[in-house]
């Protein structure tokens, strides 16, 4: 069977298939759906579960669905995000033993959460030593499970963390009990005659009893389906600053996507829910307004909460390092980073809004570091402050990019409606919405 989109409808297929309020634009994501349910329903969207994309067409600008269906589309969103790396991938068999886990789902999720109720006081093993690692050990902790985390690495959260700033979250998670060996990476399990893990041999000869394994080994983005036909790039999609891909009517978002962090002047593929977000409001603008929507200028931004801890990192760590703050009673701490004279990279624990604010500004601008790194250590949160205080904002001309968002450095300023009728416009457009809606929900109930 051959269809397209309902016209001003957005299609969603959950591997998925979502339809938004403006023309044939098919999102093709493996996102989850929970509390917007009632919001997608009344805004035009038809989301169809339980439906997977077996091939696309990009050429033709038609898809596949394993139900047979053939859809045609005048846009398509990639949202198809990442899969979980398996076990099975470096040579363990396993991970279908009922008491390993992943967590990259809700499905994932629901599993976890089952097998902790079954294992209080048992021993966990957790399998990396990545944010899934660090955040998994945390919950089982709280569930009283005993933790041990393994990975290859000399540190927790290898890509992000300096030595020194992970010893002391290690630190930490060594008086709640957890355990760290490192430099070593599981070999096999041994099984009872269920089938069920009981215990996890490493390659250092160590074998550790095990109730219950997480494993959290990275992933991998789900770009199966358009190689050879879109341009991939570092593993993902690559896509322009509005989005775009090689293809014009084909726009990718998330952790699929490659696209140019403008600050740095490179491609970067990110893996955090931040990027998501707003890559997704990106491309969604670039499309329904092309000409008022300017380059995707985005600060790459991180963050985690664990036990009392709450971190946030924005840009790049890479270049020299300087520490500051109080590590002696692991408050409130931070880094930065400095690469060719400039800063490039802010980590801090511990802050308030405000100065999470400041340190996101500061890192934006990417000033150049006109002191010596002893001092900046010794200035800390004051030098961001400094450099956000004296950022000066210059005039923005009224051009068509700008009518929409005006920007400078980082203070955004958006342009407000100066007439009454404006109002009187959105309340006409919202009745009319509302109408449809009712329309299309009764339509759907009688197919």
């Amino acid at each position: 069977m051959m269809r397209s989109l309902p016209r001003n409808g957005t299609r969603i297929m959950v591997n998925f298939i979502c339809t938004f309020d403006f023309e044939n634009v098919l999102l093709m994501t493996t996102g989850l759906f929970s509390d917007n349910f009632c919001e997608i329903l009344f805004s035009g969207i038809e989301l169809v579960l339980g439906t997977r994309v077996k091939s696309v067409d990009v050429r033709r600008k038609t898809l596949l669905s394993s139900t047979g269906e053939t859809i045609s589309y005048k846009f398509l969103i990639i949202a198809t995000g990442a899969r979980a790396l398996k076990l099975e991938e470096f040579g363990v068999e396993g991970s279908d033993a009922e008491n390993v886990c992943y967590l990259r789902d809700l499905a994932d999720a629901n599993r976890l959460a089952t097998v902790i109720q079954s294992s209080s006081n048992g021993n966990a093993v957790v399998i990396g030593g990545g944010y899934i690692g660090m955040e998994c050990a945390a919950s089982l902790v709280i569930n009283k499970i005993n933790v041990t985390m393994v990975f290859p690495e000399a540190h927790c959260m290898a890509r992000l963390f300096t030595p020194k700033i992970a010893t002391l979250y290690e630190d930490y998670y060594r008086t709640k009990g957890v355990k760290f060996i490192k430099g070593t990476v599981l070999t096999s399990f041994e099984f009872d005659s269920n089938g069920k893990v009981t215990a996890v041999n490493l390659k250092d000869g160590n074998q550790l009893p095990a109730d219950l394994v997480v494993v959290g080994i990275g992933i991998r983005p789900n770009t199966s389906l358009f190689e050879g036909q879109l341009t991939i790039e570092k593993g993902g999609i690559k896509v322009n600053s509005k989005m775009q891909s090689s293809d014009s009517s084909v726009y990718a978002i998330g952790d699929v996507a490659t696209f140019p962090v403008k600050l740095f002047g490179e491609m970067r593929r990110l893996e955090h829910v931040d990027s998501a977000r707003k890559s997704a409001r990106h491309a969604v603008s670039s499309i329904m307004d092309p000409v008022k929507t300017g380059e995707f200028d985005y600060l790459p931004f991180f963050y985690s909460r664990v036990f009392a801890f709450s971190w946030q990192f924005y840009g790049d760590p890479t270049g020299e390092v300087v520490h500051f703050g109080d590590y002696e009673d692991g408050k409130s701490f931070g880094a930065y980073w400095v690469k060719k004279g400039h800063l490039v990279g802010s980590f801090l624990e511990g802050g308030t809004k405000e100065e999470y604010e400041i340190i996101s500004k500061a890192t934006k601008l990417k000033p150049a570091v006109t002191i010596d790194l002893e001092e900046l250590e010794k200035e800390g949160l004051k030098f961001a402050e400094t450099v956000v205080s004296q950022q000066i904002v210059p005039e923005v001309k009224d051009t068509p990019s700008s009518e929409m968002v005006k920007q400078s450095s980082s203070v955004v300023m958006m342009k407000k409606p100066l007439y009454v009728w404006h109002a009187a416009t959105g309340v006409v457009v919202a009745a009319s919405v509302a109408a449809f809606a009712f329309w299309y929900g009764r339509r759907r109930r009688r197919w």
